[in-house]
Formats: structure tokens, sequence, C-alpha cells
């Protein structure tokens, strides 16, 4: 299979510099480059990595749940008493 890559001067640069050093082929330096590339595993972020963006955004009352009633009987309270009720 023939392949063309499209490299920044300055890669393609180094990667010949690389050959003449080595006494190898620019397609002999890609082809174990990509093996060693496909070779290694992908690595798995965390559950902790993953969700870190968003993990204490919504923190507050942590028995808001559970004494809803209380929480919205002040909320109510306070908006009356706004209004001067």
């Amino acid at each position: 299979m023939t392949t063309t890559v499209k490299l920044p001067d300055s890669l393609e640069a180094a990667l010949r510099q690389r050959c003449l050093h080595e006494g190898r082929s620019i397609s002999e330096i890609m082809r174990d480059a990509l093996s060693v590339y496909l070779a290694r595993e992908p690595e798995m972020d965390s559950a902790w990595a993953l969700g870190r963006e968003v993990f204490g955004r919504h923190a507050g009352a942590a028995n808001l749940a559970a004494d809803r009633k209380q929480a919205l009987a002040e909320v109510w309270d306070s908006r009356q008493a706004g209004r001067g009720a």
C-alpha cells in the first residue's frame, strides 16, 4: 500500500536527517513508527478524570431531597416576606 503523508517542513527535515544518520529509508522509519504506535494499548481515563469537569459543580445542601418540603417552605416564606405579605 502506498500512502502520502503531509508533514510540516521541520518534521520532514528531522525525518530526513534521521534517515541519513541511520542509513534507512523514510518508508522504513515510518513503518517502524506506525508499528510502535499501533502496538500501544490506548490509555483509558479513570472515572475521576472523565468527570472532573462536573464533579462538585452542583454542590449544595446534602439533605435537600430528604428535606425538600422544609426547603420549599423556607423559599416560599422568604419570597412572601419580600412582597410585604
